[in-house]
């Protein structure tokens, strides 16, 4: 590969997972993949995919600072504070998880992301209308999106907006604003722990940080005006073919 394809690819793939972050959730599903084919261990490649997509989530929270409100009873900086201990405990698991067992960890977790954004809205829905849970029910949801968001992140976003649907009745484009935020809390707080264990490839990270900036500015500013529809569609396309892909490579 070029020099400059390895900066190319990794921008270029930081701008669509910035947008993917912005408008559903995610974006590793478009930098993992791209990463690792520069030659990145899967574990090394989400690290530094985290830390690359962390400016784009931040930036894209900021867009949507002035819709954050309280969430089934529990303030966000609740939430926020929770997740960031979450991230902090799941990225220190990823630390100690050997490469190869995380290449075949990967793709369960990437099905199991892609089956929350297809069935999830449905599955939320039945729940809801026969089950009432209350806050405390919540910290410990965001307790484990926190962790699984520091271990891995891939479609956090996308199992956040479900848990949120279900265990606070609240529809998705409502949740722009807190799902944004905890998906940057926890990348932030993942990021001290990765950058600390040298476990952050920065000729690949750079680039793919600028990216996720733009992308995360620039999803941000199209979600507010996208259909729920289309922003379905896309996410569904890139999380399906990924899942798929990551099955091949570890299995195939």
């Amino acid at each position: 590969m070029t020099q400059l394809s390895a900066i190319t690819l990794p921008f270029v793939a930081g701008c669509v997972g910035g947008a993917m972050n912005a408008l559903a959730g995610g974006g590793s599903f478009a930098t993992l993949p791209s990463l690792i084919a520069l030659g990145l261990p899967a574990n090394i490649a989400n690290a530094t995919s985290n830390v690359a997509l962390l400016p784009g989530a931040g930036a894209s929270a900021l867009a949507y600072r002035k819709e954050l409100i309280p969430l089934g009873g529990v303030g966000w900086r609740t939430l926020a504070l929770i997740t960031f201990v979450g991230g902090l405990a799941g990225s220190a698991l990823l630390v100690v998880t050997p490469s190869r067992a995380f290449d075949l960890i990967v793709p369960w977790l990437l099905l199991f992301a892609f089956l929350v954004m297809v069935f999830g809205t449905r599955a939320s829905a039945w729940l809801h209308a026969r089950v009432t849970i209350g806050p405390r029910t919540l910290v410990v949801a965001q307790a484990m999106l926190g962790t699984y968001g520091g271990y891995f992140g891939g479609g956090v976003g996308l199992i956040t907006t479900a848990v949120y649907g279900l265990l606070a009745n609240v529809s998705p484009r409502a949740l722009f604003a807190q799902r944004t935020l905890m998906l940057a809390v926890a990348n932030f707080a993942a990021a001290f722990v990765f950058m600390w264990f040298g476990m952050v490839r920065w000729q690949a990270a750079l680039p793919m940080l600028l990216g996720g900036i733009l992308g995360g500015w620039l999803g941000a500013v199209v979600g507010k005006r996208l259909s729920p529809l289309a922003v379905r569609i896309w996410t569904l396309a890139v999380t399906g073919a990924t899942t798929a892909v990551f099955f091949w490579r570890a299995y195939g």
